[in-house]
């Protein structure tokens, strides 16, 4: 087994920094994945290094090639002005990227301190929703190449997760095949998207750093990009209100809008994002079988993460049934 410290001072000096300037190491928890490490320099200098599991674990198939995903992330966000780490080198068994200033959002925050960060988080994402790419998918081509449509991406996307379900034997409220043709109802509305959009999917409070060294509440970072793909913005709000409704989240919703974001809840995209939350909510499902998670999580996943993938699904199937015919 490698030393941690001896792997951390040999990506320092790649990097081009002094690995004997290296003064601590320490695990970060909170991911589920990824072995995450935070080092701090002689002079105070933070980073944090991202180390992904060996090939042969078992996970999604999404999964592969996460850190791609996430440079592609940084990168972006950078381009757009959103504070979030900055990449300063990679390789295919490493990420070390500068460490964001802040705390995970928590509960000690007051609800004027909320009300002011879910609107800043709301400009915040409008921003990163300009940010364009080349194709559709997952930069870290796990699914395959980029694709041209947002429909051919996002079945592919859909389709993967399945089959991860089949392979694991997920514990599913409905089963595979029933979860698939309701989906594929609502596929059409997947061709009103036609540009691909810089998509987090994954912005729920633990990956949103509060800072309060300037005073006030101020979001510090937006981390942990590696679940990025190229696509629908509105994908971006199932996490945002994660096992909840975005269209509640009024403070949100007003900076997001006030910063040029659009977001529109006509037939079509609530069609859209009810798939979004299927997805998500069948990646959750599904994951704690390669995770191996405990009891507890598991418990957890069944009583509130299963009853809004059920929910989702019934969006879908009631605005994809025909209306009734009035009787005389």
């Amino acid at each position: 087994m490698v030393d941690s410290w001896e792997r951390a001072r040999h990506i320092l000096e790649a990097a081009g920094l002094d690995p004997g300037h290296l003064a601590h190491l320490a695990p970060l928890t909170g991911g589920t994945y990824n072995t995450v490490e935070e080092l701090r320099l002689t002079d105070g200098t933070r980073y944090v290094l991202k180390i992904p599991p060996a090939a042969a674990t078992p996970g999604l198939r999404h999964e592969r090639r996460l850190l791609v995903s996430e440079a592609e992330f940084y990168h972006s966000a950078a381009q757009a002005g959103v504070p979030a780490p900055r990449l300063v080198s990679m390789g295919d068994d490493f990420l070390l990227m500068t460490a964001c200033p802040g705390d995970t959002w928590d509960g000690t925050l007051t609800d004027a301190e909320q009300t002011a960060l879910r609107r800043e988080l709301g400009s915040r994402t409008a921003r990163l929703h300009r940010v364009t790419g080349p194709g559709f998918g997952y930069p870290s081509g796990a699914l395959g190449p980029l694709a041209p449509d947002w429909r051919t991406a996002f079945t592919t996307m859909f389709d993967a997760v399945l089959d991860d379900a089949r392979r694991y034997g997920a514990r599913l409220p409905r089963p595979v095949d029933a979860v698939a043709r309701t989906a594929r109802s609502a596929y059409g509305a997947l061709d009103e998207v036609t540009v691909p959009c810089l998509v987090h999917f994954d912005l729920w409070r633990g990956n949103i750093l509060v800072d309060r060294s300037g005073g006030d509440a101020r979001i510090g970072g937006l981390i942990d990009g590696e679940r990025m793909f190229w696509g629908d913005p509105l994908a971006d709000f199932v996490s945002l209100a994660l096992l909840g409704d975005i269209r509640q989240d009024e403070a949100f919703l007003a900076g997001y809008r006030e910063a040029g974001g659009r977001a529109r809840f006509d037939t079509p995209a609530r069609l859209r994002l009810a798939l979004y939350r299927a997805y998500l909510y069948l990646i959750m499902l599904t994951e704690t079988i390669p995770r191996e998670v405990g009891e507890q999580q598991e418990r957890w996943v069944q009583e509130a993460v299963a009853p809004e993938l059920v929910a989702a699904l019934d969006e879908i199937e009631g605005a994809s049934r025909p209306p009734r015919e009035r009787t005389s």
